[in-house]
């Protein structure tokens, strides 16, 4: 009877052990399984004999880089044109974009100043004549014994300073615009040089206020020869050098270009834009460049590199990133990003980083991709 209860015992102990054993076999996590998944950059088209493939090739070539810019007049060429009287204007004879010649009359300004000066001038012109009658009656009287020489050298001293106050209000009506010759309130502004009006902040009956208060009344310029000034980023600064030679385009002349060498590269960048002025200077006899036209600017670097080269149409812009189709192994193909260049006359892309020579890539990346989004659609 003991050793039935024994058995009994053992075999309960037994079971609850398996139990236990099971239900902590059954908590614990499954095993981990492994799965690849599939490269969406890898892409098998069917009859890919259907797209137009072409090989990525080297050759030696000059960097070029690209920027806008603007027509601008030589700063050297430009000249203001102010009055030096304050005054309202009561005649203008020239427009904005006139064309004018050196000493052509410009506008007219009734002046206070003027009429002031020419006041004391005349003033200082009667004192003058007085003095000179008197020095002559001393003379005439020593002459005769009838008066002594100190009166004629006091006459003598009248007669200069009336002189240099003459002289000196006949200088402040020729720097005022007058002529003291021909007295007038009337000043009358000519063009101090040949050229073109390129600013103009003066109307008729329009207040004029001495030069240090007021803008130019008049800016000209001589547009035979002009700058075309770019903005360059601060990352491409490193690309751009003085001499480089540029191609120029402008929206004005489609399908002409214009050249000319990098003169002067700025050494303060602006704040906002994190750009340069980049000066560019060309030879304008034909009046062709005008102020203010937009330029696109292609720089051309002195030295020639090897650069991998591919067809325009085999680089796809999408979200600010260039990409490729490389041809792989029977129907797959790799969207594989790169760094694309300047695109040459001959409609061929430097491709900068990404590709390597030899590698061949869909001719027309942007039929290819719209293949392969239509795949996707069914």
């Amino acid at each position: 009877m003991k050793t039935i209860l024994i058995c009994a015992l053992t075999f309960g102990l037994l079971s609850g052990c398996s139990r236990t054993q099971t239900v902590a076999a059954s908590n614990d996590p499954p095993a981990a399984v492994v799965e690849h998944a599939p490269d969406r950059n890898i892409i098998t088209m069917e009859r890919p004999e259907r797209f137009v493939i072409t090989p990525a090739v080297t050759r030696r070539e000059a960097d070029q880089m690209q920027a806008n810019g603007v027509v601008t007049a030589d700063v050297s060429r430009t000249y203001a044109v102010n009055a030096l009287s304050s005054g309202r204007v009561v005649d203008v004879r020239v427009r904005l974009g006139d064309e004018v010649e050196r000493g052509q009359l410009m506008l007219r300004i009734t002046s206070p100043e003027m009429a002031q000066a020419t006041s004391e001038y005349q003033k200082f012109k009667a004192a003058e004549s007085l003095a000179g009658m008197q020095l002559e009656r001393a003379s005439l009287l020593l002459a005769h014994g009838a008066a002594p020489r100190k009166d004629v050298e006091v006459a003598q001293d009248a007669l200069n300073r009336a002189h240099i106050d003459t002289e000196t209000a006949a200088e402040r009506i020729r720097i005022q615009g007058g002529d003291a010759q021909h007295l007038s309130p009337v000043i009358e502004i000519h063009a101090p040089v040949s050229g073109t009006i390129i600013e103009q902040n003066v109307t008729s009956a329009a207040g004029v206020k001495s030069p240090d208060s007021s803008p130019n009344l008049f800016t000209i310029a001589d547009l035979s020869r002009v700058w075309v000034l770019c903005d360059v980023f601060e990352n491409d600064l490193a690309n751009v050098h003085v001499g480089d030679r540029t191609i120029l385009a402008l929206n004005a002349y489609p399908g002409r270009t214009f050249q000319g060498p990098v003169t002067n590269i700025s050494k303060i960048l602006d704040p906002v834009t994190r750009s340069a002025k980049v000066r560019i200077e060309l030879p304008n006899e034909t009046g062709l460049l005008r102020p203010n036209m937009f330029v696109t600017a292609r720089f051309v670097a002195q030295v020639a590199t090897s650069r991998i080269v591919v067809p325009s149409t085999a680089v796809l812009r999408l979200e600010d990133r260039d990409w490729v189709f490389v041809k792989l192994d029977g129907k797959k193909f790799r969207r594989t990003e790169v760094q694309a260049g300047i695109v040459n006359p001959d409609k061929m892309q430097q491709v900068l980083t990404g590709l390597k020579a030899g590698e061949v890539v869909v001719a027309d990346a942007l039929l290819f991709d719209r293949e392969v989004q239509t795949s996707d659609q069914k």
